[in-house]
């Protein structure tokens, strides 16, 4: 088995074991580790993006906001490389919710190139997902103002992979929100 491989089946292991407990905000209540599986798929199966740290960061990218999982447990198990990328895409910085999606849009700018692609990856699966079986509370309107806020951080990353891009915009042109 390749070391690219066992990485990668390492992440996806340990953001299962991390996000167990936790079930995503759709009337189904699916499974949390959905979400990172996906992100890791979109990177891998549409945008081409065979490199194994990109797709690690893809599977941990919300284990710091949304477990007790600490940026040194990551790099003590996954390295540096791959800690900082999930920090890059990790909002730590308290801010008032009303700034939140300002403050991300501002950091998307500002990423790696890898950053990026999982970023993409991240709102592609996001808006997938918001279009087929959205969160229980969230009405049209706020379907609608994630869609326009998603295609902002599309456009924001875009340049770290076109064929990335291509997939969003082809998604956000497609999917509509459920009324």
């Amino acid at each position: 088995m390749s070391e690219d491989l066992t990485l990668v089946l390492k992440a996806a292991f340990f953001s299962g074991e991390k996000h167990k407990k936790q079930r995503r905000r759709d009337a189904d209540e699916t499974p949390y580790i959905n979400h990172p599986l996906e992100v890791a798929y979109i990177l891998l199966d549409e945008g081409g993006i065979t490199d194994a740290p990109t797709l690690a960061a893809a599977l941990l990218h919300d284990t710091l906001e949304d477990t007790d999982t600490t940026r040194e447990e990551l790099a003590m198990i996954f390295g540096h490389e791959i800690s900082n990328l999930v920090v890059e895409l990790t909002d730590l910085d308290s801010v008032l919710p009303d700034q939140k999606k300002q403050r991300e849009l501002e950091r998307a700018y500002n990423l790696s190139d890898k950053a990026k692609r999982v970023k993409i990856a991240d709102k592609t699966a996001n808006i997938r997902d918001l279009a087929t079986m959205p969160p229980k509370n969230w009405d049209i309107k706020r379907q609608i103002e994630y869609f326009n806020f998603a295609k902002k951080i599309a456009e924001a990353t875009a340049s770290a992979s076109p064929e990335l891009e291509k997939v969003f915009m082809r998604d956000y042109q497609t999917f509509k929100p459920k009324q």
